[in-house]
């Protein structure tokens, strides 16, 4: 608006009220003179704190210069102490950085800061973080790394694989667990728990977790009956074959000392402590569990075989000759119980009765503890030698003959290893009717 128009709006201002105005008109001419007199207020106030404020009708007030009314841009403190300076030494307002003169020294990013930038701050780290396992995950996770080391027996192999899961407070229960896996296997797989938990001591858990986890079998021995009947006896065998190891402390069956309530955990505790007061204990419980089958020598497997087929020839019983065999635990052996089956009936002479060799060996077949190829290297092995024997045994091909053709027909034998059995032909003379002459 112009000057012009604010003088002649004073004028109208300024004028009285005309009786003849309309309401409408009045409100106007009041509002004009509210306008006014702000308008002068803004020229005139200083910044000084005494200011003069408006009132609803249009009056001017003294305001009270201890009132914070008039200080809204006073950048002096306000709380009414102090000097009387400016509020943060003159480094506080909009667009202000600090004091004049002041140095910021070096100050950490802040990750949470919005303008924190990742890729300025140099070579990121990252780490892998595996969350601890819980008691579903962490049986499910061990149960077939037990099953597999019972096939591999590499106890490395084992360690590398738990170093990968985060075990956490839980690493006591995977010891548990593997013997837990082994009362239901073979003395085997019992053997090969003992030199895995002697091998763990160091690497992945103490000795102190060993101790807890037979702690917990020794409470859980109750259940562990209902499964397995000798379980106290075989526990008994682990703890002494631990300590032996250095897998336990040494001191561990002393901290049972008239504590034991459960009369399954003193008998397993009981068979431990008589192990270890055996005389030169340490060699003896090396084989506490016996010796595996692939270790033993070779001449004592056939020794055991030649035995089995003569409780077998008294007995008569499949079954028993059945469970012997799966107790030697050789199953790449198998083929030597065929061929010293073969070889008791050759060299009797035929005394032996064949008919329950052939069944013996049909039961063997037909539950598959022998299989084909380990049928085959048998009479095969049978076939090489078969020159030799006959020098001790003059009727060796009659009799294998004979025996090829009734496995055959049980179906022990394939039709091809039948036609690979070899046959000597006898001499014929001429009162045969061959015309004089002398065939082979």
């Amino acid at each position: 608006m112009g000057s012009g128009d604010e003088d002649l709006e004073e004028e109208v201002v300024d004028g009285d009220v005309n009786q003849n105005w309309t309401p409408q008109e009045k409100e106007l001419h009041e509002a004009r003179i509210k306008a006014k007199a702000k308008r002068r207020l803004r020229r005139n106030s200083s910044r000084d704190s005494t200011r003069d404020s408006l009132s609803e009708a249009g009056e001017l007030i003294e305001v009270d210069p201890n009132s914070p009314k008039g200080k809204t841009n006073d950048r002096k403190s306000r709380m009414g102490k102090g000097r009387g300076l400016p509020k943060k030494g003159g480094a506080g307002g909009k667009g202000v950085w600090g004091a004049p003169g002041v140095v910021y020294g070096y100050q950490e990013p802040d990750a949470h800061d919005p303008n924190y930038d990742e890729s300025s701050q140099g070579d990121t780290i990252y780490q892998k973080v595996v969350p601890e396992l819980d008691e579903g995950d962490l049986e499910k996770n061990v149960h077939p790394m037990v099953q597999e080391y019972f096939e591999h027996g590499d106890t490395g192999e084992v360690i590398a694989l738990l170093k990968e899961l985060n075990l956490g407070r839980k690493s006591h229960e995977f010891p548990s667990l593997a013997v837990s896996l082994s009362l239901e296997g073979k003395a085997s797989h019992r053997e090969l728990t003992s030199r895995l938990l002697s091998d763990l001591v160091g690497k992945i858990m103490t000795s102190e977790d060993i101790a807890k986890a037979f702690d917990k079998m020794l409470k859980e021995l109750p259940d562990l009956i209902l499964d397995t009947p000798e379980a106290p006896q075989m526990l008994g065998q682990f703890i002494a074959r631990a300590i032996a190891d250095h897998a336990l402390p040494l001191d561990f069956l002393d901290r049972y000392k008239g504590q034991v309530d459960c009369e399954h955990a003193r008998a397993a505790l009981d068979r431990a402590a008589v192990l270890l007061k055996i005389k030169r204990e340490i060699v003896r419980l090396d084989n506490v569990w016996g010796v595996g089958g692939g270790q033993r020598p070779v001449k004592h497997l056939i020794k055991e075989m030649n035995l089995l087929l003569k409780e077998y020839l008294t007995a008569g019983q499949v079954s028993e000759a059945q469970h012997c065999l799966r107790e030697l635990e050789v199953p790449h052996f198998h083929h030597e119980l065929v061929y010293e089956a073969v070889l008791l009936v050759l060299e009797s002479n035929g005394e032996a009765p064949v008919g329950m060799i052939v069944k013996l060996l049909k039961g063997l077949w037909e539950t598959g503890l022998v299989t084909l190829d380990q049928m085959n290297r048998g009479f095969q092995r049978i076939f090489d030698e078969l020159p030799d024997i006959s020098l001790d045994v003059p009727l060796a091909h009659t009799i294998m003959e004979n025996m090829v053709d009734l496995c055959y027909a049980e179906a022990v034998i394939t039709k091809q290893l039948r036609d690979a059995c070899p046959s000597r032909g006898r001499k014929r003379f001429v009162s045969e009717g061959d015309g004089g002459r002398i065939k082979l």
